[in-house]
């Protein structure tokens, strides 16, 4: 197989520091009160992987941390953004909620005209996963079905519902990346995801199979590593380095991998994409 040439494109990215992070409840399987969280070492990883982006080129901004969200560090989970257009979060746990708020008004400080606050329970781009087609969507633990239907109409975009069966994959973004959007013209160049089948249910299995049989497909290790909650700028792949099984197929494929520790942010149950919110222009 001729291995693709790929190209970085520059990309604007929401991320939080973790100043008030800890794990003072639990709301997924990840999180465990009994254990610690060393702040000094999350404050450094979470560091490195900021100015690892804007080494890479790219922009990243910061939300102010607030003391009463200590998620907060998790900004995928706070919006949508398609085309310059921001879809709210609705958060399932009232630990999170007043997040939404919080996020909602940075968009519009920041020049977004077109800020909708949700119907729906949906935690952002944990469970929407965007190409230049459609967007991937997931149900069964956190966001609603009903906002699948709700990010169509705000966003004019098909949007394909994926069931979670696995309760340790309870976002999409922990079971699924979009390494290339795509061009999202007809005949052109199609979308590139990696994904864990395991997290699916079969009929979404057999979907995903369909819509992306080129797929790298990850094993059962490497998504327990969270290496599946990683972002992709359209060549580099940055993902958690224990999730060694996949840097061998992602350089196949002409993607750059790049191992980033966030081993104290994911007891909380996020990693990579969980703190990396993509602000797409309009």
């Amino acid at each position: 197989m001729r291995t693709p040439r790929r190209s970085a494109i520059p990309r604007r990215y929401l991320m939080c520091p973790p100043a008030y992070f800890r794990v003072s409840y639990s709301i997924n399987p990840w999180m465990d009160p009994g254990k610690p969280v060393d702040l000094a070492v999350a404050q450094a990883q979470w560091e490195d992987l900021r100015d690892r982006y804007r080494a890479l080129g790219h922009t990243v901004e910061e939300l102010v941390p607030h003391p009463g969200c200590p998620d907060m560090v998790f900004t995928a989970n706070g919006a949508t953004v398609v085309d310059g257009r921001v879809l709210g979060a609705r958060f399932a746990f009232a630990e999170r909620g007043a997040e939404a708020a919080v996020h909602a008004r940075w968009y519009r400080e920041h020049g977004f005209a077109d800020v909708r606050e949700p119907l729906h329970i949906n935690e952002g781009e944990g469970d929407f996963a965007v190409t230049a087609s459609w967007l991937l969507a997931g149900r069964g633990f956190r966001s609603s079905p009903l906002s699948h239907a709700e990010a169509q109409e705000y966003f004019r975009r098909p949007v394909i519902g994926l069931d979670l069966v696995d309760p340790r994959f309870y976002h999409l973004d922990t079971a699924l990346c979009v390494l290339d959007g795509g061009d999202g013209e007809p005949g052109g160049r199609g979308a590139e995801i990696m994904y864990y089948p395991g997290a699916f249910s079969p009929g979404s299995r057999a979907v995903l199979a369909r819509l992306f049989p080129d797929a790298v497909v990850a094993s059962a290790a490497d998504a327990a590593a969270f290496g599946l909650n990683a972002v992709s700028d359209g060549l580099h792949v940055l993902l958690p380095a224990g999730a060694v099984g996949l840097f061998g197929p992602l350089r196949e494929r002409g993607f750059e991998p790049l191992g980033m520790d966030l081993g104290e942010l994911l007891k909380g149950g996020g990693s990579v994409k969980c703190v990396t919110a993509e602000v797409r222009p309009g």
